[in-house]
């Protein structure tokens, strides 16, 4: 009997061992760089919870003050990811090494201290840590702008940051802009050195629906000219209102399915200048499915859809092809359709070259 207890005691305390939560962290430090003085940042981490029960993050404390502090307080899953952030608004000049307190359910490691480090500065010189791109001796945080998905009615914001890294002063520009958006920089002109940010305002009011696509150009220098070397694309997705359907309306909607919507032609195309490839739509709806508008962002892209009205039920075949020749590399390989599906008027299919 005995024997049997302790056989049963040992299965119970193996069980409990393995039903444990742990705590996994994207990073132990986060080197910040240099921060302007008085100019609140957010850095953030990623805890991922790689044991077989529910992390909580019970509590989360900080080295300082200066830093306000959020986490994601909802159980994770196993498996799952959660996050830690803090917002440091620095009051003083000079380096710092800030430490967070991660306090959590994970018996391996209940409390866990991560670091963030950088320097506080009156004006940014180092902008290594910003992920710009280069155009010539201008800096910028993009090489493509994109307006993804957008409604009617709504007026759309991106902040795009600049550096001048050339010996004159520099007036940040963004010519050739299409009559749907304005832009106004802030401040005016850079010295060298100086940091900047262009706010690009969307009106789409005149677009139509779907994929509009154009390219603006930086002007790196006064009287500079377009060409390829300062082009930025820029893309806008205009959606469908579907705000004002009825409940009767939503619950007998055509639904869009797609066998495929992210397509790898790497190993199709390989030793080849052209290849194909065919995806099934279907219509899983209660009413006709219509596909308004197919439309590429890439020219080495071509489809063919064979119909654009499906019945419920009913299927069509999308006949892509790939032209290795015609390839611009500045410009995504997606293709996009625009549908009466309430659910997804917008759907887009990603191919990898």
């Amino acid at each position: 009997m005995k024997r049997i207890t302790y056989l049963l005691l040992a299965v119970f305390v193996s069980i409990t061992i393995q039903a444990q939560p742990r705590i996994t962290l994207d990073k132990e430090i986060n080197t910040i760089g240099q921060i302007e003085w008085k100019k609140p940042i957010e850095v953030k981490y990623t805890v991922t919870n790689t044991g077989n029960a529910p992390l909580v993050l019970t509590n989360i404390t900080t080295s300082c003050a200066c830093a306000a502090i959020d986490w994601t307080k909802t159980p994770i899953k196993p498996g799952e990811k959660g996050t830690v952030s803090a917002t440091f608004d620095a009051k003083q000049l000079g380096h710092f090494h800030k430490s967070i307190g991660v306090y959590s359910n994970a018996p391996t490691a209940p409390l866990t201290y991560i670091y963030f480090t950088g320097e506080v500065v009156r004006q940014v010189t180092d902008f290594s840590n910003l992920n710009l791109f280069s155009f010539d001796d201008i800096l910028i945080s993009v090489n493509e702008i994109e307006f993804p998905e957008v409604r009617h009615g709504e007026n759309p914001e991106m902040k795009i940051t600049v550096v001048n890294q050339s010996s004159r002063v520099y007036e940040p520009i963004l010519m050739h802009l299409p009559s749907y958006c304005s832009a106004t920089a802030e401040p005016k002109t850079l010295l060298k050195g100086e940091k900047g940010t262009i706010t690009l305002t969307l009106h789409p009011r005149v677009l139509d629906m779907g994929l509009t696509q154009t390219s603006v150009y930086l002007s790196r220098f006064a009287g500079d000219k377009v060409s390829e070397e300062n082009e930025i694309p820029l893309s806008v997705v205009l959606l469908p209102n579907t705000s004002d359907l009825t409940e009767a309306q939503l619950q007998n909607a055509p639904v869009i399915q797609l066998s495929e919507e992210e397509i790898d032609f790497s190993k199709e195309m390989a030793g080849k200048t052209k290849t194909t490839h065919t995806v099934t739509i279907t219509n899983s709806g209660k009413s006709a499915l219509e596909i308004s508008k197919l439309q590429v962002f890439n020219p080495a892209v071509g489809v063919d859809l064979k119909s654009s009205i499906i019945a419920p039920g009913g299927k069509t075949k999308l006949k892509i092809t790939l032209h290795k020749k015609h390839l611009d590399k500045k410009k995504r390989l997606r293709i996009l359709l625009v549908t009466n599906d309430p659910s997804r008027s917008i759907v887009t299919i990603n191919l990898k070259l």
